[in-house]
């Protein structure tokens, strides 16, 4: 074997190793590893894109905040590519996702209503543009907010006067100023502390936190009833890091993402919901409030102009409209 075979060899088997690797595509997930979206979202996707291109390009979760914490930033974070994707809450960047935010408004949409596809029938027209340099991968709602107590009992508006509670975003703090409570605007990672210690009262979100952040330790009353909204969330990936994917990877993205992963998603938050909303009943250390008829409707009722107010300032009627399918 002469010296040039010696020196080309080695390059060649490297080359060769280069080409067998997979190429791995980073998921931010800020929430810890047992959280819903795990199972309802990531490792779908994982599967879909493996199985898509036969292993030649696989997703990899990073949990609980491993490529930055704080889930306030998901969005700038995939822009940016410290992720290639991540998932998140516009209403904790409320100003960037003006008409996205419409469902958690009160009575935006009936409570039986998905929200994910609320979404999407709203998103060309409408919501694209809140979206820039990303691949929208998901869109959904998560389950009609409820009041969540850590000592107080709320059955009337007025039992909500002069408590602080803590909030995700813009509209459901001014939902709160309406009816006299004090919001608090605190990551739902720090939601758990903040009732043990009493910094906040309680928290208006989907009854999932009381079993995804465990919340079920330090609730002490939960009030279901009133049409409060509910939170909605985004899926994104780089456009850049997409645009930059095989035709096979691509198509492995395109047949799951939109609804498809979007149902998925909400309806595993749905049941996370309905299972720690059991879970809550059965417990004797919380009482359950259901709110039905003029009990209801005088939080309904309250809200009102809070929700007409936001429509108008935010040039929202047609993705109202729109999102409820009139």
């Amino acid at each position: 074997m002469n010296s040039k075979s010696l020196v080309l060899g080695p390059v060649v088997a490297i080359a060769i190793g280069g080409a067998a690797q997979a190429q791995e595509l980073k998921y931010a997930n800020w929430a810890p590893p047992m959280h819903t979206i795990n199972a309802a979202q990531i490792e779908p996707l994982a599967k879909a894109i493996e199985e898509g291109t036969d292993g030649a390009v696989t997703l990899r979760a990073f949990h609980g905040g491993e490529l930055g914490a704080g889930p306030a930033d998901q969005f700038v974070r995939v822009i940016q590519g410290t992720a290639d994707m991540g998932w998140g809450l516009q209403g904790y960047t409320s100003s960037q996702f003006p008409k996205s935010m419409i469902p958690e408004l009160p009575g935006a949409l009936p409570l039986g209503q998905p929200g994910y596809s609320a979404l999407w029938r709203a998103y060309d027209t409408e919501l694209a543009a809140e979206y820039p340099r990303t691949e929208v991968i998901a869109l959904w709602g998560a389950e009609p907010n409820i009041l969540m107590m850590r000592d107080k009992q709320v059955r009337t508006p007025e039992d909500l006067r002069g408590l602080k509670m803590r909030v995700a975003g813009t509209i459901s703090a001014e939902a709160m100023e309406a009816l006299g409570a004090t919001p608090v605007q605190i990551p739902m990672t720090q939601v758990y502390n903040g009732l043990q210690t009493g910094l906040i009262d309680g928290v208006i979100s989907g009854a999932s936190v009381l079993s995804d952040f465990k919340l079920q330790e330090v609730v002490g009353s939960v009030t279901t009833g009133p049409n409060l909204g509910r939170l909605t969330f985004y899926t994104v990936m780089n456009k850049s890091a997409y645009d930059g994917l095989s035709d096979d990877a691509k198509a492995a993205i395109d047949a799951i993402k939109g609804e498809e992963i979007s149902k998925l998603t909400e309806e595993a938050w749905v049941a996370t919901a309905d299972a720690a909303l059991a879970a809550a009943r059965q417990s004797a250390d919380t009482t359950v409030i259901d709110l039905e008829g003029d009990d209801a409707k005088a939080f309904d009722d309250a809200l009102t102009e809070v929700t007409d107010t936001y429509v108008q300032n935010v040039g929202g009627d047609a993705a109202l409209t729109a999102m409820r399918g009139d």
